[in-house]
């Protein structure tokens, strides 16, 4: 069984939702600790001007585990985003088909960030077709302090036989103590695929709500043709 196990994000790009449709199981990593000007709380759409950000304002200090970490309600935050994304989408066939299900998404009443980014990720993958399960590690009762253990024993708690890596993610890891574990390790080479957008030139690594709205039943293909997976040597 594949497993790919990531942090949660808000509203994620097309590698990891290619990541997440790769494997039997996703796992959201969110046990670990919050990451000032990451990808946690934040994510761009391409407008008339160009990129934008959407930052969910949280309240959290280094070191604040990714679980305590609360969104600030005194800011219309969810009302600024989803004024965004229809200005930028508004007239393309995906807006019509998924805007009263993002404007639902938007209006309930969101306290956490854990909650929220799990939900937008969730959102983006039925939106797109990925049907494969997604548990949350938090549920499944490791608790390894060292980043390689707690990857090892959260795919032992599910039965793993191969770990989907992330580009990124696998320069931490330790590849003998997968292999003593007898689970092999796929690492990700996702390269962004260029497709139609609107507003003007292409710009890679946008959220994968871009694509979503603008291509509809042809997402998950586009999403998917950036595939590619190299063993990691034990």
């Amino acid at each position: 069984m594949k497993v790919a196990i990531h942090q949660p994000h808000y509203l994620p790009w097309l590698g990891y939702l290619a990541k997440w449709a790769a494997a039997d199981l996703f796992i959201f990593l969110d046990t670990v600790q919050y990451e000032k000007n990451g990808w946690q709380n934040r994510n761009r759409i391409k407008t008339a001007a160009g990129a934008q950000w959407l930052t969910v304002p949280v309240h959290a200090r280094l070191g604040t585990p990714l679980g305590a970490v609360t969104i600030d309600t005194a800011q219309p935050w969810a009302r600024r985003h989803l004024r965004a994304i229809a200005l930028a989408y508004g007239r393309t066939a995906g807006w019509r088909r998924w805007g009263e299900a993002l404007a639902a998404l938007y209006a309930r009443p969101w306290t956490r960030l854990v909650p929220l980014a799990v939900a937008t990720a969730r959102w983006l993958a039925d939106a797109l077709g990925i049907r494969t399960p997604a548990r949350l590690a938090s549920e499944l009762g490791v608790d390894a302090p060292d980043p390689t253990e707690r990857l090892v024993a959260l795919c032992r708690a599910v039965g793993a036989t191969t770990y989907l890596a992330g580009r990124d993610g696998v320069r931490y890891l330790d590849p003998a103590r997968f292999a003593a574990a007898g689970i092999a390790v796929q690492v990700q080479r996702y390269e962004c695929p260029r497709y139609p957008q609107v507003h003007g030139e292409f710009v890679p690594g946008l959220s994968a709500l871009d694509v979503v709205l603008t291509h509809g039943d042809d997402a998950l293909r586009i999403l998917r043709s950036g595939d590619a997976w190299t063993p990691l040597p034990g």
